[in-house]
C-alpha cells in the first residue's frame, strides 16, 4: 500500500514578537497552539529576568521546554512500567 506525502502547511505566527512563517503536516490550529506556547514562556522568562538577550531567553526557554520533555517522558515511562506490572500480575 502507498502511503502518500502529507501535505505540508504554511503558517505564520508570532514569537516574541518576531514573525516566522513556519511549515508542518500538522493542522495549523495546532502549529498556532505550540508557537503561542513558546511566546508564553519566552515572555514569562524575559519578566523573571528583563536584561535578557533575545537569544539567552530563546536558550533558557529551550532548556525549561526540554527539562518539561524530559519529565513527561520519565513519568510516560513509569506509567507505562505499573501498567505492564499489573497486565503481568493478572495473567501470571
Amino acid at each position: 500500500m502507498r502511503r502518500d506525502k502529507p501535505e505540508l502547511v504554511k503558517v505564520t505566527v508570532t514569537i516574541f514578537g518576531e514573525e516566522y512563517t513556519i511549515k508542518g503536516d500538522e493542522k495549523p490550529e495546532y502549529m498556532e497552539m505550540i508557537a503561542s506556547y513558546v511566546d508564553r514562556k519566552m515572555h514569562a522568562i524575559s519578566q523573571r529576568s528583563p536584561n535578557l538577550t533575545i537569544s539567552k531567553v530563546a536558550v533558557l526557554t529551550a532548556l525549561n521546554l526540554a527539562d518539561e520533555l524530559s519529565k513527561l517522558q520519565e513519568d510516560y515511562d513509569e506509567l507505562v512500567r505499573t501498567l505492564e506490572e499489573a497486565r503481568s500480575n493478572r495473567t501470571g
